[in-house]
């Protein structure tokens, strides 16, 4: 990343809820360029189907050089991937292999983010940046094979950023779900047989920026620290958003059958990205608390 004038980075998925945080704190010195496939707020190449290599290469030629990528676009409907496992895998999956490529033809660093789901979820403890994947889900499928694209067409520019839990100020997300539903009724019922987590996109966004500049080639798993249920969640977002009146009760995975199996634990274990920034993510509770506030 050393070409003269000023560096290019390309962000795609930037109407999202993850790529328009990331947008939003572009360090000092850098020009970028979003793109989705809608038009939407920091999205100034619209519509672009990234597994394309023909639509990739116009992009590039258009709107480059780029200095580096990073691609938080996805196909993030899990359930739905059940159904269309081939339209979530050329989103997920091909989609990471010809950006790689074109990034391995340029000599510039990508970084792709990725997901919790490549697990199975019967681990005990964390699960480090080496442990073997495992999904159990058709968009775990997806997300696992995108990495496996991008690392055997750039093994050297490819860093591969797990999270999971995500949520933030914009777009749709389980915080926003429970507020809204506790606007009408007086209790929920919330799975407490699954263990995280949560992440804002306050906290990753920047870390995003920190693998691209200054990471190397490989995995970092990036979490916000310590852990919960969904229920533990629920009940910490009313608390901290001044909800009163809602009880929360507990209630186990079997009692809301979704068609994707979820991974019954899965928390990251995030030292290799503590030691390239010099300190974790924040603790989860103090960056809900940061988010409500923001």
């Amino acid at each position: 990343m050393t070409n003269e004038g000023p560096m290019r980075v390309l962000v795609t998925g930037a109407a999202g809820m993850l790529g328009s945080q990331v947008l939003l704190v572009v360090p000092d010195g850098i020009q970028v360029v979003g793109t989705d496939l809608t038009d939407g707020s920091g999205v100034e190449v619209a519509g672009v189907d990234l597994a394309d290599p023909d639509a990739i290469a116009t992009l590039f030629a258009k709107h480059g050089p780029f200095h580096g990528v990073i691609h938080t676009a996805a196909y993030t409907a899990v359930d739905k991937a059940e159904e269309d496992e081939a339209l979530a895998l050329r989103v997920n999956g091909d989609a990471c292999g010809v950006l790689a490529r074109r990034c391995a033809a340029d000599g510039i660093p990508l970084v792709v983010v990725s997901t919790d789901f490549v697990f199975d979820g019967t681990a005990s403890t964390p699960y480090s940046e080496d442990a073997q994947p495992n999904p159990v889900s058709a968009y775990g499928r997806t997300k696992l094979e995108g990495e496996r694209q991008a690392f055997a067409a750039h093994p050297t520019g490819t860093r591969v950023v797990r999270t999971q839990w995500l949520y933030g100020p914009r777009g749709k997300h389980f915080p926003g779900t429970i507020l809204n539903l506790a606007k009408d009724r007086d209790s929920l019922k919330v799975v407490d047989d699954q263990t995280g987590s949560p992440t804002s996109t306050l906290e990753l966004a920047p870390a995003l920026w920190d693998v691209l500049l200054k990471g190397e080639s490989g995995i970092y798993h990036a979490a916000c620290e310590e852990s919960c249920t969904w229920h533990g969640f629920a009940s910490a977002l009313l608390e901290l958003a001044g909800v009163e009146g809602v009880e929360v009760t507990p209630c186990s995975t079997d009692e809301f059958p979704r068609p994707a199996r979820r991974p019954t634990y899965s928390v990251l274990e995030c030292g290799r990205l503590a030691a390239l920034r010099g300190a974790p993510l924040a603790p989860w509770r103090s960056a809900l608390s940061t988010y409500l506030g923001s």
